[in-house]
């Protein structure tokens, strides 16, 4: 697994390079953009790729470097993602850095994030994999940025809104579970020419894991620390985000509890008042509905993996994935 985070973050450093130097060659004045598009694409636990690639191989495909390049298009997807929704929420920080627009602007984080799925088509088209095999993806890109798109919709469309559990695992499924792992399985699956039955059990497994991963990273954005995170506490509570943390929080509160929390987030919540509102989350045991909700999820997916036959390595490193993307705060 280290390796083929090695082997991807080579492959997004030499195309990135390539494109860095396309683009200052136009004006020296867009250093500082350049300077922005490479800062987007370093760092990351390069997850998505990772599923893309276990797909491939989940197919049956040996490893192949045009593989490792066409999986390593996910990650300028998920970098586009970021610097949009940075935008969207007012985030000041990721990965412990000043985000786009925090340092440009709107305006030019906004051409930033266009210019970055702009690439990941090209590096997933020029990846080298034959272009029969690229044609077998087209419809399961074009679904994983429907459905990512839809997914930051309907959440700008529902924050703020009255909280419902269901209506924020759809959220869920759509923003984060789909096009973090869905979409990267099933087009590495796809690409590599996965049976049905294939095909049929990573959705089994990936659609359960993607929610987990989601409802993982909303427990992250209240109780973990900002340093292991990099991000700020503060941004999923002042949004009032329709996370299914907050909703269940506010379903399960006393009229005490549920009172004062929404008290707090009428106004944008301050650090010393994160401390209250995790302590109600606590009380109300939203947050151990959570995670139960995390593990019941992941067995969900370790399930499905039992129940097809796939390469050894390939079942491996999904089975590993697993653990990865659900760990506990």
């Amino acid at each position: 697994m280290g390796d083929l985070r090695v082997r991807v973050d080579r492959a997004l450093a030499e195309f990135v390079d390539s494109e860095i130097g396309a683009l200052t060659a136009l004006d020296v004045e867009l250093e500082p953009v350049a300077e922005q598009l490479r800062a987007s694409v370093t760092g990351g636990k390069r997850i998505r790729p990772a599923f893309c690639y276990w797909g491939w191989r989940a197919a049956g495909q040996p490893d192949a470097e045009p593989m490792v390049r066409a999986a390593a298009a996910l990650e300028l997807v998920h970098a586009a993602a970021i610097v949009h929704d940075d935008i969207i929420d007012r985030s000041p920080l990721r990965r412990g850095r000043i985000t786009a627009h925090a340092r440009l602007g709107d305006g030019l984080a906004i051409m930033i994030g266009d210019l970055l799925l702009a690439w990941a088509g090209e590096l997933f088209h020029t990846s080298g994999l034959p272009r029969t095999f690229l044609a077998r993806a087209v419809s399961a890109w074009t679904a994983m940025g429907r459905e990512l798109i839809a997914g930051e919709c309907l959440e700008i469309l529902r924050t703020g809104a009255a909280p419902d559990v269901g209506r924020s695992l759809q959220v869920v499924r759509l923003k984060t579970g789909s096009y973090t792992i869905e979409w990267p399985l099933r087009i590495g699956a796809v690409l590599g020419g996965a049976a049905p039955a294939v095909l049929e059990a990573l959705t089994a497994y990936a659609r359960p894991l993607g929610e987990a991963f989601q409802l993982r990273d909303d427990l992250w954005g209240v109780f973990a620390d900002p340093a292991a995170t990099g991000k700020s506490s503060l941004d999923d509570l002042t949004g009032r985000k329709p996370t299914a943390l907050l909703a269940l929080t506010l379903e399960r509160a006393d009229d005490s509890d549920r009172v004062q929390l929404q008290e707090l987030l009428q106004a944008p919540v301050q650090e010393d008042e994160t401390a209250r509102i995790r302590q109600i989350m606590h009380r109300s045991g939203a947050r151990d509905q959570i995670r139960q909700m995390i593990d019941d999820r992941a067995a969900a997916a370790r399930a499905a993996l039992e129940r097809v036959r796939l390469p050894s390595e390939a079942a491996g490193a999904l089975t590993r994935l697993i653990t990865e993307v659900t760990a506990d705060v």
